[in-house]
């Protein structure tokens, strides 16, 4: 068992009351510091393109561009980072990763110039793949059984402050100004820090080193491992383009408030309801495990992304764009999900595997961003040719996903 499996079971038929294992206080600990990861990072990258946008003049190309550069940072250390904390542990890397951004964020908020906030920027997303690979690993290694239980607690977590941060972000803005947007992941980051050496205390005696790696085999539950290999690159191909989609979104969020004369504050409820969309789908893909290796469910949320994508940014109807998002949230929903289950039902390097997950999100990141600049610095008379632009490329995902699931198997 590993070091967050659950231990100190009651014995059935003796009425023993359940107690709080150590394991249970680690990932109870983990939890926490995920929760407070997601708020911090949401109220300052969320809302970093309105940040661009009135102090330095961005529109939807530049703030594209600079989106896409925060991804490309992100695919290329989230892969290192999670070799990184494989190698040399998970409080090494967590410690290095608040630390950074802690770093980052303070210097950042006395920054003025516009290079400066772009570097830092780029120093806090780095920062960041040091945590999310090893977050993940972290409450996901243990008996596979309890995989599915963890994961949606894990991604029920992030969502809800996720949530909340992007829904109040506008508001602490428009009341406390700018600063707000790093002064208050500040402070996050501090708690989060000091939780770090906390965690390391409390962590609990692995039996993993002795019991050997955790094969995949089929069973009650559990997929033969040809298949749950398939659906591992199923996900990994459909994630990506989901955080195409998401990053493309929020990086023109600005120019869709401009559009609809939205404040900051009215943009931070307006265009959150994708967000609560999210979470309502992984509450209830936490409940119910039926869409577990069911290749309907994964192409159909990869059909809802590409629809309900273009229709946020392209109708020019405020009520459209809000029944829109719900089935955008609930799209996004599915597809993380999916590929945050499959990596780590499949593999038994967790952190290696929550690096290549988290890196697969930074290509998506980056990739998303680029063509809707590229197609705007190419036709910058057309308002849409950037929605226009990623959409097709989220089209061509969709073909790509089918293709691979047809594709004969190798013997």
């Amino acid at each position: 068992m590993s070091p967050c499996s659950r231990t100190a079971a009651p014995v059935p038929g003796r009425g023993v009351a359940p107690i709080v294992t150590a394991p249970q206080k680690f990932r109870a600990a983990c939890f926490t510091i995920e929760g407070l990861n997601s708020f911090a990072l949401v109220i300052y990258f969320s809302y970093l393109y309105f940040f661009f946008r009135d102090q330095f003049g961005f529109h939807d190309r530049q703030n594209l561009e600079l989106a896409a550069l925060i991804g490309l940072t992100y695919a290329f250390f989230s892969l290192r980072a999670g070799r990184f904390a494989q190698r040399y542990g998970p409080f090494t890397a967590l410690k290095i990763g608040f630390g950074v951004m802690l770093a980052g964020l303070l210097v950042g908020s006395q920054l003025v110039a516009v290079a400066g906030q772009i570097a830092t920027a780029c120093v806090v997303t780095i920062g960041m793949c040091f945590t999310w690979p090893v977050l993940e690993a972290l409450v996901s290694e243990g008996d596979p059984a309890d995989i599915p239980h963890v994961i949606g607690i894990y991604n029920i977590t992030w969502a809800s402050t996720n949530t909340l941060a992007f829904c109040i972000g506008g508001t602490l803005i428009e009341k406390l100004g700018y600063r707000s947007m790093f002064y208050v992941p500040l402070a996050a980051m501090v708690v989060q820090f000091a939780l770090v050496f906390r965690l390391e205390k409390i962590h609990p005696p692995s039996r993993a080193a002795h019991a050997g790696p955790q094969a995949v085999t089929a069973g009650p539950g559990q997929p033969a491992p040809t298949r749950a290999k398939l659906f591992q690159r199923l996900a990994w191909l459909a994630n990506p383009f989901a955080y195409i989609a998401i990053n493309t979104l929020v990086a023109m969020l600005p120019g869709i408030a401009r559009k609809f004369e939205l404040s900051t504050m009215s943009a931070g409820f307006a265009c959150s309801l994708w967000s609560f969309a999210r979470f309502f789908t992984f509450v209830a893909l936490w409940q119910w495990t039926g869409w577990h290796y069911r290749f309907r469910w994964l192409v159909t949320a990869f059909a809802l992304l590409v629809l309900s994508f273009a229709a946020i940014l392209i109708v020019p109807h405020l009520a459209a764009v809000l029944v829109a998002q719900l089935f955008f949230g609930s799209a996004v929903g599915l597809l993380y999900y999916s590929s945050l289950y499959y990596a780590m039902n499949a593999s038994d390097t967790k952190s290696e595997h929550g690096g290549i997950h988290e890196a697969a999100i930074g290509v998506g990141n980056c990739l998303g961003p680029a063509v809707g600049a590229t197609a705007l610095w190419l036709a910058p008379q057309s308002t849409s040719g950037g929605a226009w632009a990623v959409s097709g490329l989220l089209t061509i995902g969709l073909g790509a996903l089918v293709w691979l699931r047809l594709r004969p198997a190798k013997p």
